[in-house]
């Protein structure tokens, strides 16, 4: 099993695409951020969840439907990255460059099988080697407790279910993958007291960290 560095040490890091991406962990507000971003002139690409037939049968039952989910969120998020290498202003919820974390750790687990994982693995480097990273990743990072919470208040069923250790583990797994992270400029943003969707002036807090990032790249 590659680290996430070796992972993303075959993408080309000489140059960036003109598209925002944005990550962190199940409920931290990636959508909603990303509607935000969109006012400024961004074109938005979706993380395909509420049109994937795969992931409330992975919920119930991890271990059998890990690797067909892995390859579809996989195959999607190639197909949103070479449709936003195309276009100006791109921002993106979830993608490809960080696909890797929800793969590992199910495999971690033991949800999916070595012969699964070193097949998703040879895929996504394969793919990985026509990319190039964006011009700003942007991570929202979280407490554990606290994303459970906003699990907690969207509810989905299938999420609902959900063991705290997974949640934990992820959240571990996220942090693992932002410390190796190199490919491309990053701004971190702890979400934990925020609140952009019902609090105006912590949605002018972010998008002003956002711009002034953007200032300071020359992007």
């Amino acid at each position: 099993m590659k680290s996430y560095g070796e992972l993303l040490s075959v993408i080309n890091d000489k140059e960036h695409a003109d598209m925002i991406v944005i990550e962190g962990v199940v409920g931290v507000g990636k959508s909603s951020l990303m509607r935000h971003i969109q006012k400024l002139g961004y074109e938005t690409f979706e993380e395909p969840v509420f049109d994937n037939p795969i992931l409330e049968k992975f919920y119930y039952d991890r271990k059998r439907y890990s690797f067909p989910l892995q390859i579809f969120f996989l195959n999607k998020r190639f197909k949103h990255i070479k449709e936003a290498s195309k276009i100006e202003k791109a921002v993106l919820d979830r993608s490809i460059y960080g696909d890797a974390i929800f793969a590992k750790l199910l495999h971690l687990n033991g949800e999916m099988e070595d012969e699964e994982y070193s097949t998703y693995e040879e895929l996504l480097e394969n793919m990985l080697e026509h990319v190039v990273p964006p011009k700003l990743m942007i991570y929202l990072e979280v407490s554990v407790d606290e994303a459970i919470r906003r699990i907690r208040k969207r509810g989905l069923d299938f999420e609902q279910i959900v063991e705290r250790e997974y949640w934990q583990n992820l959240n571990d797994q996220y942090s693992s993958f932002f410390n190796q992270y190199s490919i491309s400029p990053i701004l971190k943003i702890n979400v934990d007291n925020l609140d952009f969707e019902k609090r105006p002036e912590d949605l002018t807090y972010v998008l002003d960290l956002i711009s002034k990032k953007l200032e300071e790249l020359g992007v």
